[in-house]
């Protein structure tokens, strides 16, 4: 809510870790951290487009980096590269683990058990049923924020939003 109140507002961001629009975005998420700290939650949630055709298993190698306590660094390192993913599918994902610490062999059993499958499938089911169409989208408040290709006055968006919306706990 307001700084008066100390109270946490939650952003859940609708994700596709293969999508260009959320590497992009992911400059916006950096600012909102730096500016809002603990008073903003930012809780990524996974969206996988069907054209993407390696977000799915992105989504679920997230999961098991969350799992292992390393999921945010993941998926702003996997974000970073996303049009290797694009082209080279699977591997850039035991490399990213690697690079952020996560266990490259954990990233590759939980794809073969489908152990995280679930909670992706939840995500996106939720995702859909908010009127999610594609990625990156926000929601705040109650409010969804369409984001894309053009992310033009999103961030100032969110932040009205933040500093004006009742939190929830």
């Amino acid at each position: 809510m307001s700084e008066a109140t100390g109270r946490t507002v939650v952003l859940d961001v609708w994700c596709d870790l293969q999508c260009p629009d959320c590497h992009r975005a992911e400059s916006d998420l950096r600012a909102l951290r730096d500016r809002f700290g603990d008073r903003l939650e930012i809780r990524r949630r996974h969206f996988p487009l069907a054209k993407n055709a390696h977000a799915m298993a992105a989504a679920q190698a997230a999961e098991e980096a969350y799992a292992q306590g390393r999921g945010e660094a993941y998926c702003a390192a996997l974000l970073e590269r996303t049009a290797e993913l694009r082209d080279r599918g699977e591997p850039v994902l035991a490399e990213v683990a690697r690079a952020t610490g996560v266990d490259p062999e954990e990233i590759a059993t939980a794809l073969i058990d489908g152990r995280h499958l679930l909670a992706v499938d939840a995500d996106q089911a939720e995702g859909q049923a908010l009127g999610v169409h594609g990625t990156p989208t926000y929601v705040i408040a109650g409010q969804r924020l369409d984001g894309g290709q053009s992310q033009d006055g999103l961030l100032e968006r969110i932040i009205d939003i933040v500093e004006a919306a009742p939190a929830t706990a």
